[in-house]
């Protein structure tokens, strides 16, 4: 069964983005560069939250590479343009579940916690990788919101990676 990954890159704080969405404190250091390759190597499908993507295209990007499936979940949005992007309205949860039953590669959550913590009400995450940038930003994107219930985890993996970041990969305990 193919893999949920949530994560990314995150303040000590717990924050993904400034309160403006600022991203200039991201440290792109050669050993960040490989964890980024190595995670889009493994990965076929990307699950989006509307502010995520919504900012992803503001920025010049919101597309997919070829082979790449991107899907979008919002409530509000009633359409996108992009190509390989497809808008998904229903339930997060259930529609994830039923791509994890298909064949491919892994899937990324590229999201701040509310999509994340849909799904992680709905169980479908099976792995969080984080990698702990050396900053504490006061406010922002935050990587987890409250939730519905309680997510047990296992430490699998505990690295210090160059410019002072910490590369933190946990398995779900389903």
């Amino acid at each position: 069964m193919r893999k949920v990954v949530y994560g990314g890159a995150c303040s000590l704080d717990g924050f993904m983005a400034g309160p403006n969405g600022e991203l200039d404190w991201l440290v792109f250091s050669k050993d960040v560069q490989k964890e980024m390759a190595r995670t889009w190597a493994s990965s076929d499908t990307l699950l989006f939250g509307r502010r995520t993507w919504e900012g992803a295209v503001a920025q010049g990007g919101g597309s997919t590479t070829p082979g790449v499936k991107g899907y979008v979940f919002s409530r509000t949005l009633t359409s996108i343009a992009e190509p390989g992007v497809e808008l998904i309205r229903d339930d997060a949860g259930t529609f994830v579940h039923a791509l994890k039953l298909q064949p491919g590669k892994d899937m990324v959550v590229m999201s701040g916690g509310n999509l994340a913590r849909s799904l992680f009400d709905a169980g479908v995450i099976d792995e969080i990788g984080l990698n702990v940038h050396p900053v504490l930003l006061g406010s922002g994107v935050p990587a987890f919101v409250s939730g519905a219930r309680r997510t047990q985890l296992e430490l699998t993996e505990c690295r210090k990676l160059d410019g002072g970041c910490v590369l933190l990969i946990y398995k779900v305990k389903h």
